[in-house]
């Protein structure tokens, strides 16, 4: 067993009470490529495009609420030429988020209906996550959200858990957290949770089974 798995075994202690969602790419799909790969047919140039104009760094600020005409403007001032392309990321959005990873929301939709606390945390714009919870409607469906866009702190820093637990009257050390990012998993165990890294929806299911006794 590594180091990691290690340190996300379930203290005797302090079961499981709050279990946690992240939601891109736990329970839905995310992916930049899906609308650029038409926009931007020749992958080095649309590689190149994503490391240098609207790049992963640039994308988490509107994570962390910058609005999304200050983020393009910054953008568009930089690289004239490519403003209508700039401005695409946006606008086609709603392609990036293709479809709902089914079996890992049947597991969420099963915890909540065994009567089990379930909330999520995500970095997320806050328009986009708008958006998003008119797509996947079972987004609405746990009893809370934290979403880092709409008060301005983002995973994997320590305050967003910390405010996770505070406006869902969590302890801590019984909370269980699944994100696909080791950076997150790692920032949920610095603040005193357990966590797991998500990689699919069987590997979920048995850590479920092992951390919080389902």
């Amino acid at each position: 067993m590594s180091e990691t798995n290690q340190r996300v075994d379930q203290p005797a202690d302090h079961p499981v009470r709050h279990i946690v969602f992240d939601i891109g790419k736990v329970l839905i799909h995310y992916d930049p490529n899906i609308p650029f790969s038409r926009l931007i047919p020749d992958q080095a140039e649309r590689e190149a495009f994503f490391e240098t104009v609207c790049t992963h760094e640039w994308n988490l600020e509107q994570d962390r609420g910058r609005g999304w005409e200050e983020a393009e403007a910054l953008l568009i001032a930089e690289h004239p030429d490519k403003e209508e392309l700039i401005r695409a990321f946006r606008t086609h959005w709603h392609e990036m988020v293709s479809h709902s990873y089914d079996d890992s929301v049947d597991i969420m939709l099963d915890l909540i209906q065994q009567g089990r606390d379930v909330t999520m945390l995500t970095n997320f714009a806050a328009d986009t996550f708008k958006q998003a919870r008119e797509i996947f409607p079972f987004l609405k469906v746990p009893r809370g959200v934290t979403v880092s866009g709409e008060i301005g702190m983002i995973k994997p820093d320590r305050e967003i858990y910390d405010t996770h637990v505070k406006s869902f009257d969590l302890d801590p050390a019984a909370c269980l957290f699944i994100d696909d990012s080791q950076k997150n998993v790692d920032g949920a165990i610095a603040a005193g949770w357990q966590a797991v890294h998500f990689t699919g929806a069987e590997k979920l299911r048995e850590d479920l089974s092992r951390l919080a006794s389902l």
